[in-house]
């Protein structure tokens, strides 16, 4: 798996979670949309490996 897409998600997501405000204090959303982001990475090639594209 490549580091640049886990950290390019984990910045994307974080930055979205902050935009959140229902999800608790800014920590809280920066840490859920990160978490979200590497989630998203790490699953990403699985998805594009199975359908045969990328």
């Amino acid at each position: 798996m490549d580091i640049i897409s886990v950290v390019f998600y984990a910045c994307v997501c974080g930055a979205l979670g902050v935009a959140g405000p229902k999800l608790g204090t800014t920590w809280v959303r920066l840490l859920i949309g990160a978490g979200v982001g590497v989630v998203a990475a790490t699953v990403l090639p699985i998805i594009t490996g199975a359908i045969g594209s990328y």
